[in-house]
């Protein structure tokens, strides 16, 4: 896509939000209000979301694919919907106070993205495409980001031409760039089997259904090492993704009480928690650092009892 001086601004201005964090953890809170405000100017062709949408549909976005907080859900939705004005793209129609529910609620609030940037992205609907595929990329594994989009009402195929075009997402190319050869040395490390499960499936020789996940995040500067790496299977790199399963400090598998399943089939990943990784002899661990990075800022909950 042909990027001008008012769209750079614009791609600048929402690739910003990506340094937001609150007390050291990750926080997407902002670039989920700001995806879900894209997928609503997708559908509608305005980019309004009254505070009734977003105290229910928010908190949802928030509580599946954020990090868990000590404050009620409407108050999780409260923060960003107010304090993304500061961020420069972001308005509401009246001044209400910072992160106060009870305002939002009585006045009907109504929130959207700024008028300039608005008008840009609906005259060029390519570009509304790329600011969503940049946030989310930034903020989200591959394995999650699609889920993302769905969830805020995108189609998740806008996310072929990123890969295609650019590994990073974020459209520079003096950014990182994966590594064309980590997948292949992290599963060969791991025999090529779930470090989680032992799933080793293959078709006429080839690996299938088995992913090389990062511990930490790509996106969130994890490396392309292998003590950076797991071999898992695609169920369990989602769940490791999503937060429901992690690790231990001891490096056994924790399962999370957030993660429920009601069929013997769903509940055999309880069966994980508490056991070691399947891992070949020489196999380097992830690296502690690595493991404490993924039990802060993503695993959900607290793990099962023993």
């Amino acid at each position: 896509m042909e990027v001008d001086e008012a769209a750079s601004a614009l791609l600048a201005r929402i690739g910003s939000l990506r340094q937001h964090q609150i007390k050291g953890k990750r926080s997407p809170h902002k670039p989920l209000l700001v995806l879900l405000a894209l997928g609503q100017m997708a559908a509608t062709g305005s980019s309004e979301v009254p505070w009734s949408l977003a105290e229910q549909k928010l908190a949802e976005l928030i509580s599946e694919f954020g990090t868990p907080r000590r404050t009620g859900a409407a108050q999780g939705a409260a923060y960003p919907f107010t304090r993304l004005q500061a961020d420069g793209i972001w308005v509401l129609d009246r001044d209400v106070p910072m992160d106060q529910v009870g305002p939002l609620r009585q006045h009907q609030v109504t929130g959207r993205l700024e008028r300039s940037f608005e008008d840009l992205l609906r005259a060029r609907p390519a570009l509304l495409e790329e600011a969503a595929r940049r946030l989310v990329t930034s903020q989200f594994p591959d394995t999650v980001a699609p889920d993302v989009l769905v969830a805020v009402g995108l189609d998740p195929a806008l996310l072929h031409a990123w890969r295609d075009a650019d590994h990073t997402g974020r459209g520079t190319a003096a950014l990182r760039r994966r590594s064309q050869v980590w997948r292949t040395s992290v599963l060969q490390a791991w025999d090529r089997q779930c470090a989680f499960c032992g799933f080793d499936g293959q078709i006429g020789g080839a690996t299938v259904g088995i992913d090389a996940a990062h511990v930490r995040w790509f996106a969130f500067d994890g490396p392309d090492s292998l003590d950076n790496g797991l071999a898992l299977c695609t169920l369990h790199h989602k769940l490791f993704d999503l937060g429901a399963v992690g690790l231990t400090a001891e490096l056994t598998i924790q399962v999370s009480t957030m993660f429920t399943a009601r069929t013997s089939t769903g509940r055999q990943v309880y069966e994980l928690h508490g056991r070691e990784l399947t891992r070949r002899t020489g196999t380097a661990p992830p690296a502690h650092a690595h493991v404490t990075w993924h039990t802060t800022q993503v695993f959900k909950g607290k793990p099962l009892s023993v």
